[in-house]
């Protein structure tokens, strides 16, 4: 079962504050206390959604999300296909995931705060296992993997960032949640020491994560990743660590 669809939602988020015992006083150090703040964002974001043919037999299923490269931003959902496991389900591969699809809007980045009101959606519509979700990402989509694991750490139960990168100070949160990231060794677009400095920074803190490099590969590491059964495999063995 294959669907596009838009997420068009209002999200609202709570922020701590700090509110003024006494007010209009210049020059003077008050108390404080803490209160809420409501603050809404409008989210609007096309995706693709795929449903396993049996979705109806069982009571839930793992979801994976990816997130597209650069390339395929915009508002033409058929961009969404061009690579990764929405092309290979165009293809006419089935997999036992209900998997969303989003794209990014022309001239964005992908943004956690967005994609979590996505993911919320999913949870609330869909027959999702919330203990089995999973992020995958090429390119700008694997920063947006590991951008998003940060944000919200104890969501998931595996990522598999590929030619990406990010903050690796960030992985200090990531220790508990499996990791295997892939790169090209002859990437000339994001440099494979992006996601060594990220697997590196994992495992000095304990982190469970693997790298695997494709020495002669440039760029296009995820072909070949996707293309691969084993990662699928190792993502359904993959159960998320609750935070205690």
């Amino acid at each position: 079962m294959r669907r596009a669809s838009l997420l068009c939602v209002t999200t609202v988020l709570l922020a701590m504050i700090a509110v003024p015992v006494q007010a209009g006083e210049p020059n003077v150090q008050t108390g404080q206390h803490p209160t809420t703040l409501d603050r809404t964002i409008h989210v609007e974001m096309g995706y693709l959604l795929y449903l396993p043919e049996d979705y109806a037999q069982k009571e839930s299923w793992p979801l994976l999300v990816f997130l597209h490269g650069a390339g395929e931003r915009g508002s033409d959902l058929e961009l969404v296909k061009k690579h990764g496991p929405p092309k290979l389900i165009a293809a006419g591969k089935q997999f036992p995931f209900v998997v969303v699809s989003p794209q990014c809007p022309t001239g964005r980045w992908w943004q956690p705060v967005e994609l979590t009101a996505l993911i919320d959606e999913m949870v609330e519509k869909y027959k999702i296992d919330e203990d089995r979700i999973c992020v995958t990402g090429l390119s700008m989509g694997g920063f947006g993997t590991w951008a998003l694991a940060g944000y919200t750490p104890h969501r998931f139960a595996a990522i598999v960032p590929i030619c990406g990168g990010g903050e690796a100070y960030r992985t200090r949160d990531l220790t508990h949640l499996p990791t295997w990231v892939f790169h090209g060794g002859k990437d000339s677009v994001v440099p494979l020491e992006r996601s060594e400095e990220m697997v590196a920074a994992m495992k000095k803190n304990g982190g469970d994560a693997k790298l695997t490099v494709y020495p002669e590969a440039g760029h296009d590491s995820w072909t070949e990743t996707y293309d691969n059964p084993e990662l699928y495999e190792w993502l359904l063995k993959q159960k998320r660590t609750k935070q205690e």
